[in-house]
């Protein structure tokens, strides 16, 4: 996983649940309970345990954030942040979001967490639009290392060519 964007953030293509890092992060609904998309890929790849964990932690809402162990995972942890569904832009879904991945990076930080893997929150079944939602991503994450040096990498991961695409031209806007 080479960093695309600048030493410490970088734009990848594959599964997060592959990942080796510290920590990856779950677009989970507010139960974190399981569902589909990648919430349903983290807890099949992770195992029973990580449903008998999240069933003591109970709702989380969105925005905020929730950490539990990794089990079967690559990564030691995972933390859960619940996404905005997408209602048209006008129900407060941009601050929401951005507060997804200031609420996890936070928790990373004070977990000693080093590097840590990002989904595209919110951009399957919750409908955000990619585009708006990669600027979020992009600028959450820059602002977050711009003023903090203990994360060494984190990784905006694309399920698909798609995805990537978007999120390779919101970096490149970014990075000019």
């Amino acid at each position: 996983m080479q960093p695309a964007i600048s030493d410490r953030l970088a734009v990848v293509r594959g599964t997060i649940v592959a990942l080796p890092v510290d920590a990856i992060v779950n677009a989970a609904n507010n139960s974190l309970l399981g569902g589909g998309g990648v919430d349903g890929a983290i807890h099949a790849a992770a195992g029973p345990a990580l449903l008998e964990e999240c069933r003591t932690i109970g709702d989380c809402p969105t925005g905020e954030a929730r950490l539990t162990g990794g089990y079967r995972l690559p990564a030691k942890f995972v933390i859960h942040t619940v996404g905005p569904i997408w209602s048209g832009g006008d129900r407060g879904e941009a601050e929401l979001l951005a507060a997804c991945y200031r609420n996890s990076l936070q928790l990373a930080v004070a977990t000693g967490i080093k590097t840590i893997a990002f989904p595209a929150i919110s951009c399957g079944v919750y409908g955000y639009p990619i585009d708006q939602a990669a600027a979020i991503a992009v600028s959450q994450c820059r602002q977050f290392l711009a003023g903090d040096s203990s994360i060494d990498g984190i990784y905006l991961v694309c399920f698909s060519d798609p995805l990537l695409h978007a999120y390779q031209a919101v970096a490149a806007k970014v990075s000019t």
